[in-house]
């Protein structure tokens, strides 16, 4: 293969053992892989929007996040899914990822429950703390913004529109995307909840 395992520069790069993981045979440059992916994510949307009005506790629990992924990515990545077992460069030590995970969702139902935040915001908290988890070996963003969008349909509020382009592809969009996420890390949500809706 060439250049299908070529990452943008803030992507988090794959382990040899999950590069073997890829199933198309026919995926030969980058180029390939993400119109493989998003082909795949299409096929996952159309399976989490057969069953209409979710409730937030039917989202916010780790077996509906695993299946989640794996609809999205398990034509493409044979470990779709699955957690990972190895450090990144973002997300934390990969043998606490299903504790913190739980540990999450427990704290959006919480933030729910009480109204801790506007229903935008605790969307958007729930995005960027799995982003910061980092719990996948890729596909962590698309993901955590799917369930996002999820937990706002069962609030009855619209989808975001993460800034209203292609993240994948539109480089101006995704450096504006990470700066808001790491503006999340310092605590300064306010970015990401406006490009959430720009």
């Amino acid at each position: 293969m060439t250049d299908v395992f070529k990452e943008p520069a803030d992507a988090t790069p794959l382990t040899p053992a999950e590069r073997h993981g890829l199933r198309q045979n026919w995926i030969t440059h980058r180029l390939d892989l993400n119109a493989a992916e998003q082909d795949n994510i299409l096929k996952g949307t159309a399976w989490v929007r057969r069953k209409q009005n979710r409730t937030a506790s039917e989202l916010l629990n780790e077996e509906f996040a695993k299946r989640l992924h794996r609809e999205m990515f398990g034509n493409v990545w044979a470990w779709a899914g699955t957690y990972r077992l190895s450090e990144r460069n973002i997300g934390i030590p990969a043998p606490r990822i299903p504790e913190e995970i739980r540990v999450m969702f427990g704290d959006v139902q919480y933030w729910i429950d009480q109204k801790t935040y506007p229903p935008d915001e605790i969307a958007v908290r729930l995005h960027h703390r799995l982003v910061a988890i980092h719990p996948f070996p890729n596909g962590n963003g698309r993901h955590s913004r799917m369930i996002a969008d999820l937990l706002n349909d069962a609030q009855e509020r619209p989808p975001f529109s993460w800034g209203g382009g292609n993240l994948t592809t539109t480089n101006e969009l995704r450096l504006r995307y990470i700066n808001a996420l790491r503006a999340a890390d310092r605590h300064e949500i306010g970015a990401l909840i406006e490009f959430s809706r720009a």
